[in-house]
């Protein structure tokens, strides 16, 4: 197993993380029972995941009741992130990210996963009716209570996630350390701006379905229907892609796949181990034999030919106004670089960010 730093904090996390979206019984996404849940989870921590992630929703909190069970005397063994804001029943007030409604859903999922805090409580989306003070300050709350290690967003637009983190300097909150955000080789909207956004603020992104929805595991044909009871059948329709790349894709990954003598999940995942700003990638499946393949892939290592032919393959175009930031970026300027003092891991004691201090 590789492991990340947790975005801008000192946590260590596994290259992958197991997803439980498929525990319990009320989403149809598995169905796993208790035993399941069981071996699911051991098999993950004897592979070397560290990391598990969940969400107060999921199977309208069986999901947690089902983790909280496994994780009984190995608790401290993992980090352990859930959500809260979609909503847990009609209740108007059950859903939000509203100060009620996160005190609420905290206590209820710290019962529910039988634990006294959390490692990471993410916000499960926007929430254009609550004031972002009121949803910034009551996670800092949480924090200062020490219920909730560090928190996260997702499902933010990056002028979303820019404000909250301007406020949350301004008024010296607790800073957001994770992005928890769908990114994919038939899913690549993320770079327009989010992945250059979270390197500058060092938000750890944590990637939910990896493999659109099962499509990338390959299994799947041009012009025929999915076969009933697959993952892709039942869920992949959330995520939506254009189908005619999407089969290119798939081509170039089962290329890409058979050079390495591996699966095309496991390749379409290696691809986005090796994306910037990317803390962990949340893997999940019905069968140990399918979360070991998966877990595979942090061992595989693509070349840069083969880097190039899936780019090539799930290149989505670039939107303006990256496109013409990028042209900016490279034209001939003849002033000196801007420079600012480095405060990333990589690039040396100077990197060119655009920053405020000139080097001659």
């Amino acid at each position: 197993m590789q492991y990340r730093k947790l975005g801008n904090s000192g946590l260590i996390v596994s290259a992958v993380a197991l997803g439980t979206m498929q525990f319990g019984t009320k989403m149809n996404m598995g169905s796993l029972d208790q035993k399941a849940t069981n071996d699911m989870v051991k098999f993950a921590l004897d592979s070397g995941i560290n990391f598990i992630d969940t969400a107060d929703v999921y199977s309208r909190g069986e999901s947690e009741t089902l983790l909280g069970n496994a994780l009984k005397g190995i608790r401290e063994e993992i980090v352990l992130a859930t959500k809260v804001r979609l909503p847990m029943s009609d209740n108007f007030n059950r859903s939000g990210a509203t100060r009620v409604n996160i005190m609420r859903g905290i206590e209820s999922s710290l019962k529910r996963l039988q634990t006294d805090h959390v490692d990471l409580y993410q916000i499960h989306g926007w929430d254009s009716n609550t004031p972002m003070e009121e949803t910034l300050r009551t996670l800092d709350d949480l924090v200062r209570q020490g219920k909730v290690r560090h928190i996260g967003l997702s499902n933010y637009l990056s002028w979303q996630a820019a404000t909250a983190l301007g406020i949350q300097e301004k008024e010296r909150l607790e800073k957001y350390v994770t992005a928890q955000m769908y990114y994919s080789l038939v899913g690549r909207g993320l770079e327009y701006e989010w992945i250059s956004f979270a390197q500058y603020h060092k938000i750890g992104i944590l990637v939910w379905s990896p493999l659109a929805g099962g499509f990338l595991s390959g299994k799947y044909r041009k012009g025929s229907a999915p076969e009933k009871g697959t993952r892709f059948s039942e869920a992949g329709q959330f995520v939506p892609f254009d189908k005619d790349q999407g089969y290119r894709v798939i081509d170039a990954l089962r290329s890409v796949a058979e050079r390495h003598d591996v699966s095309p999940a496991r390749t379409s995942l290696a691809w986005l181990l090796s994306r910037p700003a990317v803390s962990s990638v949340i893997i999940a499946a019905r069968k140990k034999e399918h979360l070991k393949d998966n877990i595979g892939a942090v061992d595989l290592k693509l070349t840069d030919e083969d880097i190039r032919q899936l780019d090539e393959a799930s290149d989505p175009g670039t939107p303006y106004p990256k496109w013409m930031v990028l042209q900016l970026d490279q034209a001939e300027d003849p002033r000196p670089k801007l420079l600012e003092p480095e405060r990333f891991a990589d690039g040396g004691p100077w990197k060119d960010l655009g920053g405020t201090v000139w080097k001659g």
